[in-house]
């Protein structure tokens, strides 16, 4: 064989080999980096198990704040996309939001028991009953938060609901009104408090549904 020919083959030979060599390296897969690695971290599923298990309680207490359980399914939506430092921050906000309002309901419990007492042999807490004239300025809110009344805005349902032939709207009450302020058993307290803290929306001048159907049960 001539030098020329020899020369050409091993020209033709390299050139293979670094074909081959790039096919190869152009196939071989990158490394997922960690952002690509979607899922929830153990971290952000512990922090939104706890979560659930402080709202169970306040819910369970009848005093779960609005937007806690929404809270929980936007850690979980984070979580499952990947992002388990937001998933952990907004489960942490929300354990905080349930802890707050268990919180709540033992400081407002202890300060009810120390006003009205116990009822013996029933169980029940009362509230003393009365009158309440309507001034400027007044909305259930505040009438209810009064010390003289229940010492607590959330309880102003039961305010509407005793006297709803004379409140259209709860959101719009008129000076001069005068409104009997009920005794109320504990389950009455908590419905009225539930109903305050899950009414949703409302408008002035309309009727919302949500209030509807707490008159009606």
């Amino acid at each position: 064989m001539k030098k020329t020919e020899l020369l050409k083959f091993a020209a033709i030979a390299l050139l293979s080999t670094g074909l081959i060599a790039g096919c190869a390296s152009e196939t071989q897969p990158a490394p997922a980096t960690e952002t690509e690695q979607a899922g929830p971290s153990a971290a952000a599923k512990n922090a939104i198990y706890s979560a659930k298990l402080k709202l169970a309680r306040a819910q369970k207490l009848g005093y779960e704040w609005r937007d806690t359980a929404k809270i929980i399914k936007e850690a979980e939506k984070a979580a499952a996309a990947g992002d388990n430092d937001k998933a952990i921050a907004l489960a942490n906000k929300a354990a905080k939001q349930s802890d707050d309002a268990i919180a709540q309901y033992h400081s407002e419990t202890k300060r009810f028991n120390e006003r009205f007492g116990t009822v013996s042999g029933t169980g029940s807490m009362m509230t003393s009953a009365g009158e309440y004239t309507v001034v400027r300025g007044d909305n259930l809110w505040d009438i209810s938060g009064k010390d003289s009344i229940y010492g607590n805005p959330y309880q102003w349902p039961l305010i509407y609901k005793a006297n709803a032939d004379q409140i259209k709207d709860a959101d719009l009450i008129y000076p001069g009104q005068v409104f009997e302020i009920p005794n109320a058993s504990a389950s009455e307290i908590d419905a009225a408090i539930q109903h305050a803290k899950t009414r949703g929306a409302w408008s002035i001048g309309v009727v919302e549904e949500s209030d509807k159907q707490y008159l009606a049960q």
